[in-house]
């Protein structure tokens, strides 16, 4: 296939809307194609933007507290008090309902937001020519090069006997907090572990397990304070098989 024909097929990679064979089949060509991964890395760059953007717009829990109250029905002078009783309860209602949507609608954003953004940078480093500052297929080269440079130590699995091999790892930032992201292969798939301090709701509330997020095969836990996330276009099996690597390790 051309690569116009491949171009034409990129946001819908970016954006998850293909399917893992597809995908898989787009990710081997960006891997092989300096022009695609450099038009892949800009539309990674310019969604980024995008959403950052959005960002300062997005209504408060305040905000929406006060529309809440702007609407509730206000009972009328000279309501027998059966009517008020009624009034307050359904009141009562409405504001548990909105807060309870609130709250349901926060957290469904907060988890596509993170896992949007884990996509962006896997997609980013596979596209960049230099994917990995750290060079090395051995794990006593590759941690203590992290010292220093992230607020947290980690460890890494032991690989003999393995069909995984360590290529390296860099630096990686999610809402702006330092981490991890080191880069395994298997069958010539690339996956990405992610490291990242546990910290507030938006990591705290995500699911553990692995499920299909943005064509992307993801595994997430967490051990030791450490949020843990396993990415890539891997096979369920294979992602499930490093995480276990990864938890025996730490």
């Amino acid at each position: 296939m051309a690569c116009e024909q491949w171009r034409e097929k990129l946001d819908l990679y970016l954006d998850g809307e293909m399917t893992s064979a597809e995908a898989g089949t787009l990710g081997t060509h960006l891997r092989a194609c300096a022009t695609c991964a450099a038009d892949a890395l800009e539309r990674v760059q310019l969604k980024r933007s995008v959403s950052l953007a959005g960002k300062r717009y997005e209504p408060s829990a305040q905000l929406r507290s006060r529309i809440a109250k702007s609407v509730a029905v206000k009972p009328r002078p000279g309501f027998s008090w059966q009517w008020r009783i009624a009034s307050a309860l359904a009141l009562v209602v409405l504001v548990a309902a909105v807060a309870f949507n609130s709250y349901r609608d926060r957290e469904l954003a907060a988890r596509q937001r993170v896992y949007s953004e884990l996509a962006d940078l896997h997609v980013a480093t596979l596209a960049s020519a230099t994917p990995v500052d750290v060079l090395s297929t051995d794990r006593h080269t590759v941690k203590p090069w992290f010292q220093g440079k992230i607020p947290f130590t980690f460890s890494l699995p032991e690989l003999q006997g393995s069909e995984f091999s360590l290529i390296g790892g860099r630096v990686a930032y999610l809402e702006q907090a330092s981490g991890a992201q080191l880069i395994y292969q298997i069958r010539k798939h690339e996956i990405s572990v992610f490291i990242f301090p546990e910290r507030g709701r938006d990591l705290a509330s995500l699911a553990t397990g692995v499920t299909n997020e943005l064509s992307f095969n993801v595994e997430s836990w967490t051990k030791n304070g450490l949020r843990y996330f396993v990415v890539g276009d891997a096979s369920a099996g294979d992602i499930r098989a490093l995480s276990k690597l990864l938890k025996d390790a730490a």
